[in-house]
């Protein structure tokens, strides 16, 4: 698997305990060779339209490499004299070439376990929700778990799915099928059963049961709640978290995707002992038996395991999601007025954590979807900031979704990296318009101009398996912002151009993990993960957004297909 992977300690728990720093200078020794007259190239690309992510050559027709590494960009004349009978060369015919892409936001393991799980993404009515369910009794034996995930109510109309959908067709298989956004479940009653749920289970901290007007549970559980049924489902094997690894990292280089940031299994409320596990269970045993297509750099407690397997920091939720009613907003949702979302994580407990992992010189990823959530994570950081000793932080928020006004000016201004997922936007725009009302939604929801023009950072990410792991569509995103069904743009003034978006997926992304040392551009010395792309205009790229990918190299070495 030629991909690199960075994981995420997906808990704020973690902050206090655990300290990795960035990556050793060692690992990448900035060889000697690039100036010598005598070096070689293994491998040219030549004729080509090479976007380099790089503004002090920001393109390129030729390319050079050895031994993994951009050895030269330029003209195809200058790199004449580093080629010899065992060079490799390209001809590209014109076509565009860019960074391998990073995916900034992904569940990389979980992706890959929902792909052999019930598929219920895209479901446009309840019986359409039900089928799916029940085609998967049919395959599963007596008490085995029916699991899935995907389901999005707001494009069937809203109405939420309840256990008394799928009661009769499950009466002997507890089923969990999770939300698109990770931030809702629903539970038959079977599974809840199994559980112990009552009509007299309390909610938990930062989580909610849902209930009709009678008290009865509906068999679906938001954010923290779900914790009262997930450990009642069996894990997954090794050998299942094995193959979903191999399979997720396939699919990412079909993408063009070359690392990616994982931000493991963890949900809301759940163990703290899943990504640890994975990272034993499957990263470490794919590293050792030469599976990795993974570019894995770990660095814990000062050692070095692996070059492909790099921890990079820790993670923390503020709130849920708008999908859920759950995202966390100065102002009640529209369709339920009493409602403002869910803060998960008690501030006073999450601010002394971030302070003290600020201090263990810990980057730190939050979770914020709604606009006081946003708000209250930039006050912490702040107030973090001016606690400890100045230094360079790049502290992330995740999602970053609806911004407050003026919140776009205080990322910039506190170096803040704004994580944001643009194909997010496609499914939120009616149900934005519908929670928080036509002017909520057009002010605050996905910022991305505004951030960008504020001085601010984004690394654009998929959120796979919320959505597709598919930079191209994101790209196409984020500069045409036209949702679903619509046939305009959603807040035509929030759109970026083409080099904007495939810098949140290159030098940017990587400069949001520390990483633009080593990747992000098409640099002499990084790296030589790049992506050749269908087109052969770069005009044409620019104006429409649309392109596929042909093929992906890692280290200069051809991954995909």
């Amino acid at each position: 698997m030629n991909l690199l992977i960075l994981l995420s300690a997906s808990t704020v728990l973690l902050l206090s305990v655990l300290v990795f720093p960035l990556l050793d200078n060692q690992l990448f020794l900035k060889w000697k060779w690039f100036s010598s007259s005598s070096v070689v190239a293994d491998f040219v690309v030549m004729n080509g339209f090479i976007f380099t992510s790089d503004p002090s050559l920001p393109f390129a027709d030729s390319m050079a490499v050895r031994d993994g590494r951009v050895l030269r960009v330029g003209k195809f004349s200058s790199l004449q004299n580093l080629c010899r009978d065992e060079t490799e060369v390209l001809n590209l015919d014109g076509k565009v070439v860019v960074p391998g892409f990073i995916d900034s936001h992904v569940h990389l393991l979980f992706g890959g376990l929902q792909m052999a799980q019930v598929e219920l993404h895209g479901l446009n009515s309840k019986d359409e929700f039900i089928r799916k369910v029940k085609d998967a009794v049919n395959d599963k034996k007596r008490g085995s778990w029916i699991l899935g995930g995907g389901w999005n109510n707001d494009i069937w109309g809203g109405d939420l799915p309840m256990a008394s959908w799928i009661d009769d067709i499950t009466p002997n298989n507890p089923v969990w099928l999770s939300r698109m956004d990770g931030h809702m479940g629903l539970a038959n009653s079977l599974a809840m059963k199994m559980a112990g749920i009552t009509n007299d289970t309390q909610d938990p901290p930062g989580g909610t049961i849902m209930r009709t007007i009678d008290g009865e549970a509906t068999g679906l559980f938001i954010d923290s709640a779900m914790r009262l049924i997930l450990p009642s489902i069996p894990n997954a094997t090794v050998d299942e978290r094995r193959e979903a690894l191999l399979q997720a990292s396939n699919l990412a280089l079909q993408r063009g995707v070359t690392t990616v940031v994982d931000f493991g299994r963890y949900l809301p409320g759940s163990s703290v002992e899943p990504p640890w596990e994975d990272l034993s269970d499957v990263y470490l045993w794919a590293n050792s038996m030469g599976k990795m297509r993974i570019r894995d750099l770990i660095r814990k407690t000062g050692r070095v395991i692996s070059q492909w397997i790099y921890l990079g920091g820790v993670k923390a939720f503020a709130d849920g999601s708008l999908g859920s009613h759950s995202a966390l907003m100065y102002e009640p949702y529209i369709d339920e007025p009493n409602n403002y979302g869910l803060q998960v994580t008690d501030p006073e407990t999450l601010f002394n954590l971030t302070l003290a992992a600020d201090y263990a010189g810990l980057q730190i990823a939050v979770h914020a979807i709604g606009d006081r959530a946003n708000d209250l994570i930039l006050d912490m950081y702040e107030s973090v900031i001016s606690a400890n000793v100045m230094r360079e932080r790049r502290h992330r928020t995740e999602h970053a979704q609806h911004l407050a006004l003026g919140a776009s000016e205080r990322f910039g201004k506190l170096g803040v990296i704004a994580s944001v997922q643009p194909e997010h936007l496609l499914h939120n725009a009616d149900s934005a318009i519908k929670k928080l009302g036509t002017d909520r939604a057009h002010k605050e929801t996905h910022l991305f101009h505004s951030l960008l023009a504020s001085n601010g950072w984004l690394a654009l990410g998929s959120d796979w398996p919320v959505v597709n792991i598919n930079p191209l569509g994101g790209i196409k995103t984020a500069m045409k912002r036209i949702p679903t069904g619509w046939d305009h743009a959603w807040i035509p003034s929030e759109r970026i151009t083409l080099g904007a978006a495939l810098e949140g997926f290159t030098i940017s992304a990587a400069r949001a993990c520390f990483l633009d040392e080593y990747l992000g551009s098409l640099s002499p010395g990084k790296l030589a993960d790049f992506v050749i792309l269908s087109t052969d205009s770069w005009d044409d790229f620019a104006a429409e957004g649309s392109a596929s990918v042909e093929a992906t190299y890692v280290g200069g070495i051809r991954a995909y297909p």
